[in-house]
């Protein structure tokens, strides 16, 4: 079992490129500690979680929206990268973006180690290894098999995705979250996580935001992806271009 974790573990970090992440995961805060176990399947909340499977299947007869489920089931830095970059406002890339670039690669591997000793210590059972059912992306499926279900990695990525994007750019605070939410709630439609999961990734990647905001090397590395974005969206002031511009030089 924990050595399927630390294999996962490793996927997610080549996923993500070459990571230097801002805390080991041991730094980061133990879920087990503060966080609820996974519902009981004979508790009255898992009958939610229930409940939310079906509405996940029932979504999929919305092809747009099954498409969108189905790009989101691409973990890695790649995915969030193309399906961020609209609502963010701008073109993220590691050549037009490269501080932006580097934040998010190095926060969202980092917010991701947090769930590592959840999944391993309950080993959840996901929706289409309970219901016998496939998922929309049945590719995915040997590899789920053998890591824990709670909390969702993908809803983690996605959330702390919104979160740092947000920060940079908060005048498009709104339609960033709203990607960022819908993000999690792909996974549920895919039929790889329980809503329950779900709902625990969002919970787990506020914790590990707010932890990556005791990071000094975390913090200056914000502050010059706002500056790039400040200065390619043409709201620097000339104090900030020229500071920009030094950096390029």
């Amino acid at each position: 079992m924990i050595l399927t974790a630390m294999a996962m573990a490793t996927v997610c970090a080549q996923a993500q490129g070459d990571v230097d992440a801002y805390f080991t995961t041991k730094e980061m805060p133990d879920m087990l500690k503060w966080c609820p176990a996974p519902p009981d399947t004979v508790g009255a909340q898992f009958s939610y979680d229930i409940i939310q499977y079906m509405w996940g299947k029932q979504m999929r007869q919305n092809k747009e929206r099954a498409a969108i489920a189905v790009r989101d089931a691409e973990y890695g830095l790649d995915c969030i990268i193309r399906e961020f970059s609209e609502p963010f406002g701008m073109k993220i890339s590691k050549d037009n973006t490269p501080e932006i670039y580097k934040l998010l690669r190095d926060a969202t591997a980092t917010c991701d180690s947090i769930c590592t000793l959840p999944k391993n210590y309950y080993m959840r059972r996901r929706p289409f290894m309970r219901m016998h059912e496939p998922t929309l992306y049945p590719q995915d499926e040997p590899a789920l098999r053998k890591n824990g279900s709670y909390p969702s990695g993908h809803t983690i990525l996605g959330w702390s995705s919104a979160l740092l994007l947000t920060e940079i750019n908060p005048d498009r605070a709104d339609t960033i979250l709203a990607r960022g939410y819908m993000y999690g709630e792909s996974r549920v439609i895919v039929g790889a996580h329980w809503q329950s999961d779900v709902d625990a990734g969002r919970l787990a990647a506020s914790a590990a935001y707010a932890r990556l905001h005791t990071s000094e090397r975390f913090l200056e590395q914000m502050r010059l992806a706002r500056l790039e974005y400040r200065c390619k969206a043409g709201l620097a002031t000339a104090a900030e271009l020229k500071a920009y511009n030094k950096r390029k030089k």
